[in-house]
């Protein structure tokens, strides 16, 4: 998708006459169904005027531009994207990131330079680190540029028209001396310097014919990228699959072939509880099928999740490594594989505060739609917000509505968490009302895991550090029981989470999430979305949504008040004035169910062990009265 696309010569026409930023707003609006910010147009007015003057100047009159271009499968666009030919006749595109930015301040992120944006001090990426970033994705992610005797060669820079730079320029350290070199930086003085930069890769113009190619390629990954996917998750010990797992794999995988060979659209349902190995096999089966060229993708609904896998893996994996929110706009059967980890996550629609679609269709609908062989691995009790509605009845409901073939596999039931102790799962499920199991009572000289119920949080995290100490993976974790700020303007963290003498930080609230407020982070605190696969986030106590899909050794969880037992009532009962999660709080008669499920996922995130203590000292005794 793109919001202008046409002649060099057209365009310069209609940045000259002011009429591009008023096609941008009318293209935008029949796309997005919603007019663009004032800022959004203000930014078009200035800086594609600067870019027409400049092709002007270059005499580039027989190139192929494209305004806003779409990143397959992301909601990045690019904000200048141009064609041609250089003098040998090779095919070529420039991807010029824009800028109007008058002054930048130094950052501790590696990537990051701090600027104003809103009338606010944030830090952003540095403008060589984005447009790079955007050209090594659209290389990996766009056949135009990867398949074919000879790809078109694509290259990078950022204008930045209205700046002016000082001494000791932060835009110039020297971290980002390798960024520059690769995706040169040019500023309000360096006109003549990008003038050239284009002439030498566009010069011999046709550059319709080589934006025609662009038009005409599909989104699959390069098999270089698909490669380099599956050693990484192959090389990988933490990834190895046992018994039960290497089962289940086989026969997805099976079924997987034989839909692609026949050419039958299909979807797969693999259930299973906490700790059974469903996101090991989901990343085998990446692995196995990008080895085999099939253009796979991994999904989640977690960005904490899906930002971790694309740590462990590598960046570029980005084009293989999605959200569920990705494939609104993915033509029919486009990708042979969506891996849908976490499925229970699924959410109604992909449209949100965030990100507005219009005419959104059921998420899972999408999802069905954008591949050929769709696989749903999922735990229905490990649904934690209102608008998750991820189920194995969804899916059933989905594969009939759609005419679609439907094969179930048995429910994943080894346990590969809490020591490998299925009876711990059982009575964590009983003892909560959520379901009745084998084990009503725990019995904890019986077992291997270590669960221990202490007296305060001093205590928990005493022991959690002790254990992270050691070199043993560790988090502290609570519900939603604090208020969550923003992180202050030097970069550190409030002590939301306060009980007593002990005060702790969540972990660093989300960029999104802080909207209207000065956004920088100091260099030793992690990202929410790495906060579980970074080892500083032991400073922090993480929340469900930083915490669900992964493990540790040992998992800390303070029990809050949000959900307590009343021994004369016989049951549990919701405190809504305890909780400060705002959706949570609105879900009306879901609210319990999903504080229920809430605790599930944090006393089953520890592979060796949980130490927990309860705020509530009734609901202590009636889980202490659960244990032998």
């Amino acid at each position: 998708m793109q919001l202008y696309s046409g002649t060099s010569v057209a365009f310069i026409q209609d940045a000259t006459l002011n009429l591009v930023a008023n096609k941008l707003k009318a293209a935008f609006f029949d796309y997005y169904r919603h007019n663009p910010s004032p800022g959004e147009m203000n930014s078009w007015q200035n800086s594609l005027r600067a870019m027409s003057g400049l092709l002007q100047y270059t005499k580039l009159e027989d190139q192929g531009v494209l305004l806003e271009y779409q990143l397959p499968m992301t909601s990045k666009r690019l904000d200048f994207f141009i064609t041609g030919q250089d003098d040998t006749a090779s095919d070529n595109a420039v991807i010029v990131e824009l800028k109007q930015w008058s002054e930048t301040r130094p950052s501790e992120g590696q990537n990051e330079v701090m600027t104003v944006l809103g009338g606010r001090e944030t830090d952003i990426l540095h403008p060589s680190v984005q447009v790079g970033q955007y050209r090594a994705y659209l290389q990996d992610a766009h056949t135009a540029f990867h398949e074919g005797a000879a790809p078109i060669r694509l290259h990078s820079c950022a204008y930045l028209h209205n700046y002016e730079a000082h001494d000791h320029d932060p835009l110039f350290d020297p971290k980002f001396d390798a960024q520059r070199r690769e995706n040169p930086l040019y500023l309000g003085a360096d006109a003549g310097r990008l003038s050239q930069f284009l002439h030498g890769r566009l010069s011999n113009g046709k550059g319709m014919q080589v934006l025609q190619r662009i038009h005409d390629g599909r989104q699959r990954p390069s098999k270089k990228l698909m490669e380099q996917v599956a050693k990484v998750i192959k090389g990988n010990p933490a990834y190895v699959l046992l018994d039960s797992q290497l089962i289940a794999y086989d026969k997805v995988l099976a079924a997987v072939e034989d839909a692609l060979r026949t050419g039958r659209k299909t979807m797969l349902l693999i259930p299973g509880g906490p700790g059974t190995g469903k996101s090991v096999i989901a990343l085998n089966l990446l692995a196995e099928l990008s080895k085999r060229h099939r253009n796979a993708h991994y999904a989640t609904g977690s960005k904490a999740f899906t930002s971790t896998i694309r740590e462990i893996v590598g960046r570029n994996a980005n084009v293989q490594i999605q959200y569920f929110n990705s494939y609104w706009d993915v033509p029919t059967d486009d990708v042979d594989v969506i891996l849908c980890d976490e499925a229970h996550r699924i959410r109604a629609t992909s449209s949100s505060f965030f990100k507005k679609i219009p005419n959104a269709k059921p998420q899972i609908e999408e999802i069905v739609n954008a591949a050929k062989v769709s696989v749903f691995l999922m735990d229905d009790r490990q649904t934690v917000r209102p608008e998750e509605v991820g189920s194995l009845d969804l899916v059933r409901a989905t594969a009939a509505t759609k005419k679609v073939r439907l094969e179930e596999f048995d429910p994943l039931e080894i346990q590969f968490r809490c020591s490998g102790s299925d009876s711990f799962i059982q009575w964590i499920e009983y003892t909560l009302g959520l379901a009745v199991t084998p084990t009503p009572i725990w019995h904890p000289s019986q077992e291997t895991f270590d669960f221990q119920i202490l007296s305060t949080p001093e205590e928990v995290e005493k022991a959690i550090r002790a254990k992270s100490a050691q070199g043993i993976s560790a988090r502290m974790t609570a519900g939603f029981c604090w208020p969550w700020s923003a992180p202050t303007p030097d970069g550190t963290l409030v002590t939301d989470v306060q009980i007593g003498t002990y005060e702790r930080p969540w972990n660093a609230k989300p960029k999104e999430l802080c909207k209207g407020v000065p956004y920088h982070l100091a260099k030793t605190i992690p990202s929410s979305s790495l906060w579980a696969y970074d080892p500083r986030g032991i400073d922090q106590v993480g929340c469900v949504y930083t915490a669900q899909g992964f493990e540790f050794d040992y998992c800390g969880v303070i029990f809050g008040e949000d959900l307590v037992y009343r021994f004369d009532q016989g049951r549990w009962v919701g405190n809504r004035d305890a909780s400060f999660d705002s959706v949570v709080r609105k879900s009306k008669d879901k609210f319990v169910d999903l504080v229920k499920n809430t605790y599930r996922v944090l006393l089953t995130r520890g592979m060796k062990g949980c130490y927990i203590c309860f705020l509530d000292k009734e609901t202590e005794r009636f889980v202490k009265s659960r244990m032998g």
